[in-house]
């Protein structure tokens, strides 16, 4: 175990990304080198709505924004534009929580567009460990949910919303 406490700069509330994944690989060497047992997988568990951009070369745009940031007030003003609170309540049967990724994708989208240029992939804050330690970008179903942007029908994103915020959803 180790602290994670987020980051507040020029009014920003954002998670140390790096710091946490040096503390991950701390774990991991501590377990390794414990001797107790051989290490046959590693499953990380976040909190569920945050999210890391990636360019095409794998590096990491913008910081990692926290849930709890305040970037997210009046998001859902903003997202009715494009689609109604009761459709997308609808189309995931996830309650309204301006902190949901839907809502902080919506903040980047407009107050910094330029990210979502940029990015090509959106990683749920786990997959973006598991990015970091494995090389390989995948979305695992259940953190994927957690944003309002996967469709529980098919079990796939929803490409109608995330086409809202660019390419920047797929893995």
């Amino acid at each position: 175990r180790f602290s994670n406490d987020p980051v507040l700069v020029n009014g920003g509330m954002y998670w140390d990304v790096l710091r946490l994944f040096h503390e991950i690989k701390q774990g991991i060497l501590k377990c390794a080198n414990s001797g107790d047992r051989d290490i046959d997988c590693i499953g990380i568990d976040t909190w569920g709505v945050d999210f890391a951009l990636i360019d095409k070369d794998g590096n990491k745009v913008g910081n990692t924004v926290g849930y709890r940031d305040s970037r997210t007030q009046g998001m859902d003003a903003e997202l009715s534009k494009y689609i109604s609170e009761d459709d997308l309540y609808g189309r995931t049967g996830i309650q309204k929580q301006l902190y949901n990724t839907i809502y902080q994708l919506m903040a980047v989208k407009t107050k910094q567009p330029e990210l979502l240029e940029k990015a090509e992939t959106l990683l749920m804050t786990p997959d973006y460990y598991h990015f970091l330690l494995t090389g390989k970008k995948a979305a695992e179903y259940t953190i994927a949910t957690t944003g309002q942007l996967v469709n529980p029908t098919t079990k796939d994103w929803d490409y109608e919303k995330c086409c809202l915020f660019s390419s920047a959803v797929s893995a």
